[in-house]
């Protein structure tokens, strides 16, 4: 069991009730994705029940995936890894348990409104007002932990991926307050103070640093620390991650105007979007560059450790979505992809390839560590996830890369009288066999977490309990 030394010293409680449910939302999360995807293949799965159509079950996919999956594993993360590498414990129990119960509230407060239809409609940003001001609340809290465990650090300088997790919880909590900015009518209906074109931009510079600051920067931090720590080895480039933090944090919050190309929104905004987010490769390239070459001279260890395999392959789905990323928003390639499946596939290679994968590998780090156990119970299942997952992820963006393409060229056919080739619904037709694909790759996703939560069960009723190590290696701190 673990010492009073070691309960004294770390809060690990915190972080084994987010890893949890990290994982109670990763299943809820896919099975809502996977029961939408079916919706597209056999509509009547809906069952013509409105808490079930596919309107309102897709902004609670997201939402749970995002927020609850996604945000339970960074605070998960931030918490360990901020207390190791500051070699202090975090500041305020008390404020850390608010922090992991207020912050399940918010996930509840989405799981019952939004298949209601109480929404503000606005993607990644559907949670009505109350909620989203006690998200707000809670968010405060977390800066407040963070930064003052920080600040009350044993180490001389802070560690290169707790600047990751700062402009994690910076950012968003600014993109949340200005984007949720407004006038409440009741307790779940209100409208926001923008209008038109003002609230388009709002809405896409908060949703695309959305994406960049909650399902990017946060797990870069998460990749600095568990990539040198699994391998066991230094970063590779000290030098090059602060180069990588500045220029990525820089750059990235004005690449939202890249998802209004070919709107009443004015053209140098459209073209300052496509020019940052083209630029905005470098940095993000950098950041892949540093964390695969940590690898240098141990690639044999992918040969036998699953851990790393998730760790390495998340890094490749991330090189790979911030190259495909800057090429969509070139307004001649936009022209194409812009409300087709496409943009769905690139959604999902980061989320499932980059987000989910280097979650996983964390996970599967953290567990152990800090249950007390010797290992996970099995490695077949860590291994068996890992070909799932992978597998499941390239059958979801490629299905989806091929539907979006043909509905591209499909819509923008015409006849020699000007008049359309094809109509709406025979491209909706064309489409049925990449969503038959990707509902079989989302079953696939899904069952590895299936598996997941099944060797996380079986590890933690295992009664052999070890002592949680206590110090760090110089290398990860």
């Amino acid at each position: 069991m673990q010492s009073a030394a070691t309960q004294q010293a770390y809060n690990y409680q915190v972080v084994r009730q987010f890893i949890l449910m990290t994982i109670v939302w990763g299943v809820l999360g896919m099975c809502t994705g996977v029961l939408i995807a079916a919706q597209l293949v056999w509509p009547e799965l809906n069952f013509d029940t409105p808490w079930l159509s596919f309107g309102r079950l897709r902004p609670l996919h997201t939402s749970l995936v995002i927020f609850g999956f996604a945000g339970s594993a960074q605070f998960a993360a931030s918490y360990y890894a901020v207390q190791r590498t500051c070699q202090t414990r975090l500041f305020s129990d008390r404020l850390t348990a608010f922090t992991f119960w207020g912050w399940q509230l918010t996930i509840l407060i989405m799981l019952v409104t939004l298949p209601m239809g109480l929404t503000t409609t606005k993607e990644y940003a559907e949670i009505e007002f109350t909620g989203a001001v006690w998200m707000a609340i809670v968010w405060v809290a977390y800066g407040i932990v963070f930064f003052t465990t920080v600040t009350r650090r044993r180490t001389r300088h802070i560690y290169v991926g707790n600047w990751f997790f700062g402009a994690f919880i910076l950012v968003i909590a600014m993109l949340h307050v200005v984007n949720h900015l407004a006038i409440p009518v009741s307790w779940f209906k209100s409208y926001p103070i923008y209008s038109g074109t003002t609230d388009a931009m709002v809405q896409w510079w908060y949703g695309h640093n959305a994406v960049g600051f909650f399902l990017t920067t946060g797990f870069l931090g998460m990749m600095y620390y568990f990539v040198p720590k699994q391998v066991n080895r230094p970063v590779y480039s000290y030098r090059l991650s602060i180069v990588h933090f500045w220029a990525l944090i820089t750059l990235y919050i004005w690449a939202g105007p890249h998802h209004l190309h070919y709107t009443a929104l004015p053209d140098w905004a459209q073209s300052l979007g496509m020019v940052m987010s083209i630029i905005l490769l470098a940095p993000s390239w950098g950041g892949m560059v540093n964390g695969m070459m940590t690898l240098s001279g141990a690639w044999h260890l992918l040969r036998t450790d699953p851990i790393l395999r998730f760790l390495v392959v998340s890094l490749a789905f991330y090189g790979m979505s911030t190259f495909e990323g800057p090429m969509m928003a070139i307004k001649t390639v936009n022209a194409l992809s812009h409300y087709t499946d496409w943009t769905i596939g690139h959604v999902h290679a980061g989320a499932l390839g980059w987000v989910a994968m280097i979650t996983f590998g964390s996970l599967y780090h953290l567990i152990p560590r800090v249950f007390g156990r010797e290992r996970m119970f099995s490695i077949g299942l860590i291994n068996a996830h890992f070909w799932l997952a992978t597998i499941g992820t390239v059958l979801y963006i490629a299905s989806m890369w091929v539907n979006g393409i043909a509905q591209g060229l499909m819509w923008r056919a015409v006849n020699e009288d000007g008049t359309l080739t094809y109509s709406f619904v025979e491209a909706l037709e064309a489409s049925h066999p990449g969503y038959v694909v990707r509902l079989i790759g989302g079953l696939c996703f899904l069952a590895g977490m299936l598996l997941m939560a099944l060797n996380t069960w079986r590890t933690l009723r295992t009664r052999q309990t070890l002592a949680i190590e206590e110090t760090e290696p110089a290398h990860a701190g």
